[in-house]
């Protein structure tokens, strides 16, 4: 990831679209791009395009399904590292950060956990249902 320097303000700048590939919000550039495009993503409380320059002090808004973060971005990055560093790259509101482990504590409380099953069984849940009922071929 290449960093600018802006000529008026003389702070490195970099894409926001690669700024939130690189802090983690987003597993590629593309959903980056099509959460942006969507209008997901604000700069400042504006809505805006992947290519804004962003610079450490920009205030993003970022919503993903039914979550949300306020942040402040902090440091820009070359590349994408792990999140346990990605996460120095912004600091996130303190009702920002209420809001949504509120949020998530509701949807286990719900039993609306990651392990939520959908759809047809697995070849073990078959297995475990047959033994259960006692048919075995």
């Amino acid at each position: 990831m290449q960093q600018t320097d802006d000529p008026a303000g003389g702070q490195p700048t970099q894409r926001l679209d690669k700024w939130l590939w690189a802090a983690r919000f987003f597993k590629t550039r593309a959903l980056a791009v099509e959460a942006i495009n969507g209008g997901k993503v604000q700069v400042d409380g504006q809505r805006v395009r992947p290519s804004r320059a962003i610079r450490p002090g920009s205030r993003l808004s970022i919503h993903k399904g039914e979550l949300a973060w306020e942040i402040e971005v902090l440091a820009l990055s070359k590349q994408r590292r792990p999140a346990s560093e990605a996460v120095a790259f912004y600091s996130e509101t303190e009702a920002s950060r209420e809001r949504r482990q509120a949020l998530v504590r509701a949807r286990r409380e719900a039993g609306e956990g990651a392990g939520a099953r959908r759809g047809r069984p697995s070849k073990r849940d078959r297995r475990q249902i047959e033994s259960f009922i006692g048919r075995r071929d």
